[in-house]
């Protein structure tokens, strides 16, 4: 189980990321300087306040203070998304396609999934007007999610433990007959993008987003069709290659991500940053 991504689930994020080291405000104790070290490497964490350090399991004991029996039965209970993980595969890796089934999608409306969204700082407006609400089935058991539709009616979901998608799975676009395209790895990054702008004259860009790093050699036929194509793909080394090659290949291709360096991508950025900060972030982005 990735202490990073169950951190993330229980509204932990690192103030900082230097390679595979996450520093975090320590969620044992009360601090105003990061000192608790997560290495994703070695899937191990140290707090350097209090000099206690170890796996997973040692974590959970010294943030639940239960047993290891009670502790256990927490990571593995079979309850609703919406309490907490449903397994520890569901919160660190995606499922396969075939054993999602979707049954319904609604406007976004859930609280749970409402403050899900508050808590990666995407204005709620922003995320009514481009996700719904999902009913989905997977297990013989029935959950709810934020869903992102892709150009094929497939939908990526989310919510706070869990990350998947229901097939098919494709690209997401929208278009407004412009000139240059902004391209995004994650549908959050695209929400991301949006509120920065949500106050702004409308810009003048049609966008991209992916859904999954593999499909961006597949996306350049496409890409290429405009002037300009701005990347924000993730800062790490999947995304990273991605742009530099694309750059390598064309000059229409620009890397905006070195605006969130230091951080994994946009959303990461904007969950971190200051508020003061983002007028900064305005101007660079024009």
């Amino acid at each position: 189980m990735d202490i990073v991504d169950y951190l993330s689930s229980l509204g932990y994020h690192p103030a900082r990321i230097k390679n595979a080291d996450y520093w975090y405000l320590s969620p044992l104790r009360d601090e105003k300087t990061a000192s608790f070290k997560v290495n994703r490497t070695k899937n191990a964490w140290y707090d350097h306040g209090i000099g206690k350090g170890g796996n997973m399991v040692d974590f959970g004991l010294e943030f639940h203070h239960c047993t290891v029996s009670a502790l256990l039965e927490k990571f593995n209970g079979d309850f609703s998304f919406h309490q907490q993980p449903v397994k520890m595969i569901a919160a660190q890796k995606e499922l396969s396609e075939q054993q999602i089934n979707i049954l319904s999608e609604q406007e976004l409306c859930s609280l749970p999934l409402l403050r899900y969204i508050k808590q990666r700082r995407i204005a709620e407006n922003i995320a009514r007007k481009y996700c719904r609400e999902v009913l989905f089935e997977m297990n013989a058991k029935k959950y709810s999610a934020i869903g992102f539709k892709n150009n094929e009616g497939g939908f990526e979901l989310r919510n706070q433990w869990f990350k998947g998608s229901c097939s098919p799975k494709a690209v997401t676009t929208f278009t407004n007959d412009a000139n240059n395209v902004s391209v995004f790895e994650g549908f959050f990054n695209f929400l991301s993008h949006q509120t920065i702008y949500q106050n702004q004259p409308p810009a003048s860009s049609d966008f991209l987003i992916l859904n999954s790093a593999a499909f961006f050699e597949k996306s350049k036929p496409f890409m290429e069709q405009y002037h300009t194509i701005r990347l924000y793909m993730d800062r790490d080394k999947t995304g990273q290659n991605c742009s530099q090659h694309a750059m390598a290949s064309s000059k229409k291709y620009s890397d905006e991500s070195i605006l969130y360096d230091g951080y994994n991508d946009l959303n990461q950025w904007m969950q971190e940053i200051g508020k003061s900060q983002k007028q900064g972030l305005r101007r660079s982005l024009k």
